[in-house]
């Protein structure tokens, strides 16, 4: 393969690159299949494998006349790693839930106001915490949404306690697909 036989920086560049690529598509993989998207996951498994047959070929077929090939894939692993979680925050597939606890007043009809305007599903629970009678706000949203949902919740309560869960599984409500 005419890739193998590459040679001086662009066989370093391949290899960095390919690794960087390999190791985010792998964190995407991941991401999807813990998400319960096992269909995508396994097509995207596909596409990793081959890009890591090649990379990982690439090193070895020279890597003991040229060591750098393995430190560099070593850097490019590391940094594949930082490169496919952040692509994976900004993608933010899935769901989370959000629980709102706040002081039982009447500035919490205004936050349940601005949050519905905004198309959030919001349920009101009340409790007793420590210092008195307080208002739970559950809300359950799609990873994307949640900068929104929290500006809006400090916007109009800054002593609000907001607490942000990964949620696996949703049915019913006011999430659509």
């Amino acid at each position: 393969m005419e890739i193998f036989q590459m040679s001086g920086i662009w066989i370093y560049l391949f290899i960095f690159f390919g690794k960087i690529i390999e190791v985010s598509v792998s964190t995407i993989r991941l991401v999807l299949i813990n998400r319960g998207e096992r269909v995508k996951g396994s097509i995207i498994a596909v596409l990793e494998m081959l890009l890591w047959l090649v990379v990982t070929g690439t090193v070895l077929k020279g890597f003991q006349e040229d060591i750098i090939r393995v430190f560099i894939f070593a850097v490019a692993f590391a940094v594949g790693n930082y490169v496919g979680s952040w692509m994976e925050d900004k993608l933010a597939f899935g769901l989370c839930s959000i629980q709102v606890i706040i002081p039982e007043s009447s500035a919490c009809n205004e936050l349940l106001d601005r949050l519905r305007e905004n198309n959030f599903a919001v349920t009101e629970i009340k409790g007793k915490g420590k210092d008195g009678n307080r208002d739970i706000l559950s809300l359950h949203v799609k990873r994307k949404r949640i900068p929104k949902a929290v500006h809006i919740i400090k916007s109009t309560m800054d002593n609000a306690v907001i607490v942000v869960n990964d949620t696996k599984f949703v049915h019913g409500g006011f999430i659509k697909k």
